[in-house]
């Protein structure tokens, strides 16, 4: 499930999972695999073999180093040695991830403590990682496989918790439209501690945690409607001739609702009619892990009930591979407005990642509704684009991009949000109240703020002439000639002053017209009056104080943006050109335009996993771990004595002594007195070189 189907590496890739403990195991060498499988075949296996070096280095460390709080130099060294060479080929991770994943499934054959200790190793190292390479499929079973041995109970518990929430029997009595505020209480402290308690005795038999085991779904058949629904059907005939513990029968009942909430979703898609002819929109689905979920509940204090997204279904849009980005947006407001005319959607649920991306890049529309069941459901809309960006975990993309297959739903809708992909799905807040939210949130809105208006699938810009009420109620001037789909595509671009252009030269348009009350303008401009309202967004007031569906979303400026924009504001507001106002290149952009794809996914691999490694070093320091913990990393517990960074445009990685400079990597390049870039800008010869920087000598 995690390599492409046809092609060299991915063939290799299989064989040396296949292979990946015979050195280990056998007395087959490495030289005999590559006599009989070739040189890529054997260096998977070697890296595999190397990897299993993490387990046996953290493991030694805490059984004799007791009194050491941190790794040794060598190590430490041999740590760092063996991370880079993951990153050099990251299907070595796959491998690695794939055999714990088989050894957490069949973990009822190890005596109770020791699987627990197996249990929580895979917590903290493996599920990590498999988090950091945006592997969320993968990365969900193995954290319930973990849950299941290290809280049997609390786990049939919410298993059973969900089961009732999203049986059939639950839909009566719907409610026509649900606050955040309500919900069944949060976790009790008390049951859950002695919960705890008792699990960590472990005394059920081997079958019975089979069953929990068995209760876990794989990842590979909730990514596969039709492998999901030979389960259950399975399922159904085992219970026909023996009675499945009904903590299995709970999880078939999560599946089937799921299920059944992506058919409802699907058939309404396909007899409506207002979505953009000829786009092409496909469905997936995903359940959160009960790890996560109760992680969640724990640091929220909330009850179960009140995590939205315990189960998801995303919408992707078709783009004819970025081609029709401006028409694919369009498809995605129009498909939301289908959702919230089918279910009701939750109060303070929506945020619009497409108008404001997360600092990683990360681009959906998230909503929060009240499914066919009557229970929260979230559901994530975006494009094709979009997806690509967000949900390829950094291993397998370097895979696919290796071979030219497209790429495929393997990772399905993400957890957590975490940088490293980050590619990464909201954590929906517990909004208390307007007042103190989403009433903050947009106090300090200034006027000429660019904001996008949303009816349907028309989107167009506009800008904010006044705030009233202190921010609650906002007039507002809309352009309709222009349009601004293709913008909210690339909110990112370098093109983007530009966009910002037309914003100013419509605030200036409505300033120099004296336009100043609901209904002025002319037969392109218009301005309306908005009004902040439960559902945390702005919407139309019309001439009877009438709330419509039509809304506007405030485009969040980073301090970069907001700098250009309000330059560009002054140059228009002047009549200086906008091309006076320079835009300072970012990282990204740089990246995309300078360099092959696969380099940029080297970078964020290498910074990936040198981020792993300060939590690895972490984990060593502090001793036999709990099953739940913030990471508090202390880059300062050791001294390395060298740096790792990327050189530009090659991509080859190179170790410094600390406190190199930038004239230290031109030397060595034998470059010697030439300018240099560090992540994408021109630096003094002195600077010093930090872990993951991306280093350029200009010839």
């Amino acid at each position: 499930m995690l390599v492409p189907s046809t092609g060299k590496r991915a063939v290799d890739t299989v064989v040396a999972g296949i292979l990946h403990d015979v050195v280990d195991d056998t007395y087959q060498s490495l030289n005999s695999i590559e006599e009989e499988f070739g040189e890529d075949v054997a260096k998977l296996v070697a890296g595999v073999s190397r990897l299993s070096y993490i387990n046996q280095l953290l493991r030694r460390h805490r059984r004799i180093n007791v009194n050491q709080s941190t790794l040794g130099q060598e190590e430490a060294n041999n740590l760092r040695v063996m991370l880079l060479g993951m990153v050099d080929d990251p299907r070595v991770v796959l491998i690695k991830l794939a055999d714990r994943l088989h050894n957490m499934r069949t973990i009822y054959a190890l005596p109770p403590l020791k699987a627990q200790a197996v249990a929580q190793e895979t917590l903290l190292i493996w599920c990590s990682l498999a988090s950091r390479l945006g592997l969320w499929a993968l990365k969900a079973e193995l954290e319930d496989l973990c849950f299941a041995v290290l809280q049997p109970q609390l786990f049939r518990k919410m298993r059973a918790d969900l089961a009732s929430m999203w049986s059939s029997s639950s839909r009566a009595g719907c409610p026509r439209r649900t606050s955040n505020k309500s919900g069944s209480p949060p976790l009790d402290e008390k049951n859950l501690t002695s919960d705890n308690e008792d699990s960590l005795g472990f005394n059920e038999d081997i079958s019975r945690m089979k069953d929990l085991l068995e209760a876990v779904i794989p990842f590979d058949i909730l990514l596969d409607r039709k492998r999901g629904a030979i389960f259950l059907n399975n399922l159904g005939k085992t219970s026909e001739t023996q009675k499945r513990p009904k903590v299995v029968q709970d999880a078939g009942i999560a599946l089937a609702s799921l299920i059944a909430c992506e058919e409802a979703l699907e058939r309404e898609l396909f007899i409506s009619t207002s979505y953009v002819p000829g786009m092409e929109v496909t469905l997936s689905s995903r359940l959160k892990s009960l790890f996560s979920i109760y992680s969640k509940m724990k640091r929220k204090d909330v009850g179960i009930d009140k995590v939205y997204d315990a189960r998801a279904l995303r919408v992707v849009v078709g783009d004819k591979n970025g081609t029709l980005n401006g028409p694919a947006i369009q498809c995605c407001y129009s498909l939301l407005d289908i959702l919230h005319r089918l279910w009701t959607p939750i109060d303070g649920e929506f945020d619009d990642y497409i108008v404001n991306p997360k600092p990683s890049g990360y681009q959906s529309l998230h909503t929060a509704v009240k499914g066919p069941d009557c229970a929260p459901l979230e559901v994530q809309i975006r494009t094709q684009k979009m997806h690509e960006y967000a949900e390829h975990g950094l291993a397998a993309h370097w895979l696919y991009k290796e071979t030219g297959n497209r790429l495929p739903s393997v990772n399905t809708l993400d957890d957590s949000e975490t940088e490293a992909s980050s590619f990464l799905s909201k954590e929906i807040e517990d909004h208390n109240s307007i007042e103190d939210d989403q009433f903050q949130k947009y106090r300090s809105l200034k006027v000429g703020h660019p904001v996008l208006r949303v009816e349907g699938s028309q989107l167009l810009a506009a800008v904010i002439i006044r705030v009233d009420k202190d921010g609650r109620e906002l007039l507002v001037a809309v352009s309709f000639g222009l349009a601004a789909s293709e913008a909210v595509a690339d909110r990112r671009s370098s093109f983007q002053i530009k966009r910002w252009e037309a914003y100013a030269r419509l605030y200036k348009k409505v300033s120099d017209e004296w336009w100043f009350e609901p209904g002025h303008g002319d037969w392109c401009t218009c301005l309306e009056r908005y009004t902040l309202c439960r559902d945390g967004m702005y919407h139309k007031q019309d001439q009877f104080e009438r709330l419509l569906p039509t809304f506007i979303q405030v485009i969040d400026l980073t301090k970069q943006e907001e700098s250009e924009y309000w330059a560009v504001v002054a140059a228009v507001f002047e009549g200086k050109p906008v091309d006076s106002v320079e835009s300072r290149p970012t990282l990204v952009s740089v990246a995309s335009n300078s360099i092959e794809a696969s380099i940029n996914n080297k970078i964020r691999l290498l910074r990936t996993m040198l981020r792993w490694e300060e939590q690895l070093r972490s984990e060593a320091s502090l001793g036999q771990p709990k099953y739940v913990r913030k990471w508090h990393c202390n880059a300062d517990s050791i001294v390395l004595g060298e740096v790792v960074i990327i050189c530009w445009p090659h991509g080859e990685i190179m170790r410094l002594r600390t406190g190199s400079t930038a004239a230290d990597a031109a030397r060595r390049v034998g470059l010697e007195g030439k300018l240099v870039l560090v992540n994408g800008q021109l630096v003094l010869p002195n600077t010093e070189l930090k872990d993951g920087d991306v280093v350029e000598v200009r010839v």
